[in-house]
């Protein structure tokens, strides 16, 4: 497998697995797991589909909250993982609570996860719904990719702006966060290649 953004969909093998209520659902054959998590509507499944070049691969929808088990999707030597959204507004307090502990369990019982790629929007500062995830991913240990999405929302002037800022309020460095756009195709490739990394990371030699 090479840098799998940029090759046509029809050379790339990849099926939908399963929607899981189960965080510690076993998977056969046992592969490396990448997980998506972001807050509802920043655009996760968007940008799935850009990523392997599958527009139906993840059913994108414009009512937030749509996602609510765990959605996989198997590569030849590996396993891209959709998290249920968070921060809904509307959601009740049994299903946030819901949510909290299905991404609990995922990050705590996943033996086989290398890597998460957290989502933020551009254009917004961290809600305090995204330090509560960032605590999460942080005392989970795992490995966190995050991403930038909606970049094609702004000039360029103000990507350069807010991705510093908001690199600054997260306490990473520039090389931990990815902007990226699902329309323009901005770092979509770049997003792959850390991805593929990540995954290559856990290989036997």
């Amino acid at each position: 497998l090479h840098s799998f953004p940029t090759r046509r969909s029809s050379d790339l093998h990849i099926a939908f697995v399963g929607s899981f209520p189960n965080p510690a659902a076993s998977l056969d054959p046992p592969l490396p797991e990448i997980a998506f998590v972001g807050r509802s509507n920043v655009g996760k499944s968007s940008l799935l589909n850009a990523l392997t070049g599958r527009r139906g691969l993840a059913k994108t929808s414009g009512t937030p909250g749509k996602t609510q088990h765990v959605n996989v999707f198997r590569l030849p030597t590996f396993y891209l993982v959709d998290l249920p959204g968070y921060g809904f507004a509307q959601a009740s307090k049994t299903a946030r609570l819901g949510f909290r502990r299905l991404l609990e369990g995922y990050l705590r019982h996943r033996e086989r996860l290398v890597g998460v790629v957290w989502l933020l929007d551009v254009r917004h500062d961290p809600s305090d719904q995204d330090r509560e995830i960032q605590d999460l991913l942080a005392q989970s240990g795992r490995p966190t990719l995050a991403v930038l999405t909606k970049a094609d929302k702004l000039g360029r002037m103000q990507q350069t702006k807010q991705s510093a800022g908001l690199a600054r309020a997260l306490g990473f460095d520039l090389d931990e966060v990815q902007l990226v756009s699902s329309e323009t195709g901005l770092g979509i490739a770049e997003l792959g290649k850390s991805i593929l990394a990540a995954v290559r990371g856990t290989e036997q030699p």
